[in-house]
């Protein structure tokens, strides 16, 4: 069976990968469009603490987490992944019960979390913190970096034979894939949904316990309101900035296009799939939304295990090999503007520094952005929208952590089989 992926970040690399294992003649299209999120995710793998109310969502970056050990033996390389566990920190350690109380209830269906324990000076375990925090120890959490994952699945997949082709891919009326060239200049990408408007409610305290309802962490200059029961341990609402977004960037497709052959295509394109989209006249609601992150280095300081930090509301922190710790990330709706800006690096290390004083004299030797995919009713994108064309994407902040994974279930709808899991909740509207 031929089946063409167009996307080459986690989900579609994912996706080459389980399709090539069973046989399939794979085509990879790599967009190379600036902003892909595999490129600039963190790599935090801690499902169980995220989406206290929304069992679809939890279940999906449950079986994710659960996929990257078997991953890590089929692969037999270092992709960057390790069990360091994470800490949740917060001021008051009153604030930690509610997250105690929820990893309580899941353990039972979650013994991979490993038995969480009371930290009470979390400092001996991530040196720059603050010494005011209490703290939580999940230690199944892990880490992971998701472009040595996406490499080694690409790599694997090619390994079977499958071929990666670099351009941008449309689809036709009917679903045919059409491949242009690369060197194609930049243009205005669609607008992104409108922004929810800004409220002027009462800003969250500076360090992370549990946030006042209805409002994001300050550190733009304003607020944003978030549904009752929808907050989630490290995943916040956007943040909106005054100022107009800056023109998008998008990629346009030059001269008619090659065909490509294939039985079945899967489109794991990002925040871009619902352009890929359209052709099919089928509506796709997929936005991007920008992560600014920053990587920073503790000069001949072993950071390789320390553990993950999660505090209530962010910023996250993380160490990596190399004497590197990661700051990150913001959370904004602003269109296909994969910029670094000025605004959103103050907030990554004011909130850093808040967390974790600490790192006042450490190195700022990278800065990442992505453009995280967000599908606006609300969990991931995953199913056939036609008859011959799937999609995989929407997995917004959790997409090192369920990338692999969906990247398998795409797989398997593309080759008619059984996903693994009961799809009916992401199921995509179709034309």
């Amino acid at each position: 069976m031929r089946v063409v992926v167009i996307g080459s970040g986690i989900v579609g690399a994912g996706a080459a990968y389980h399709l090539s294992r069973r046989g399939a003649a794979v085509t990879v299209v790599d967009g190379g469009y600036p902003g892909e999120a595999t490129q600039a995710g963190a790599g935090i793998v801690c499902p169980w603490v995220d989406h206290p109310e929304d069992d679809d969502w939890y279940r999906l970056t449950r079986e994710g987490a659960r996929h990257y050990p078997g991953l890590v033996e089929e692969l037999g390389e270092d992709i960057g992944y390790a069990k360091v566990g994470a800490l949740l920190v917060a001021e008051d350690p009153v604030d930690l019960e509610p997250v105690r109380a929820l990893l309580r209830r899941r353990y039972a269906g979650a013994p991979e979390m490993g038995e969480v324990v009371d930290v009470a000076t979390p400092a001996e375990l991530f040196p720059p913190l603050s010494d005011t925090l209490s703290a939580l120890l999940v230690p199944g959490a892990a880490r992971v970096d998701g472009r040595s994952v996406r490499d080694a699945l690409l790599a694997a997949a090619v390994a079977r034979g499958a071929e990666v082709r670099t351009g941008t891919a449309t689809l036709t009326q009917d679903g045919h894939v059409l491949l242009h060239p690369a060197d194609h200049p930049e243009t205005s990408a669609p607008a992104p949904p409108p922004p929810a408007p800004a409220t002027s409610g009462t800003p969250l305290p500076a360090l992370s316990g549990t946030a006042p309802s209805g409002t994001t962490p300050a550190g733009t200059g304003s607020s944003t309101t978030v549904p009752a029961g929808e907050a989630s341990w490290r995943q916040a609402a956007p943040l909106h900035p005054d100022a107009p977004a800056m023109p998008g960037v998008q990629q346009e497709p030059m001269g008619e296009g090659v065909p490509l052959d294939a039985d079945a295509v899967i489109v794991a394109a990002g925040a871009w799939t619902g352009e890929v989209c359209r052709p099919l006249g089928v509506e796709l609601p997929v936005f991007p939304r920008r992560g600014q992150i920053l990587h920073a280095t503790l000069e001949g300081v072993d950071t390789a295990w320390w553990p993950i930090i999660l505090p209530r509301m962010g910023p996250y922190l993380l160490g990596f090999p190399d004497s590197r710790v990661v700051v990150g990330a913001t959370v904004e709706d602003v269109g296909f503007a994969p910029r670094v800006t000025v605004g959103g690096l103050d907030e990554v290390i004011e909130a850093g520094l808040r967390v974790a004083p600490g790192l006042a004299s450490a190195t700022v030797s990278e800065t990442r952005v992505g453009l995280r995919p967000v599908y606006a009713p609300g969990s991931a994108l995953i199913g056939p929208v036609t008859d011959r064309v799937v999609v995989a994407t929407g997995l917004s902040a959790y997409g090192l952590t369920a990338g692999p994974f969906t990247g398998e279930l795409a797989a398997a709808l593309a080759l008619g089989e059984r996903p693994p899991i009961d799809l009916t909740p992401y199921r995509p509207p179709t034309g």
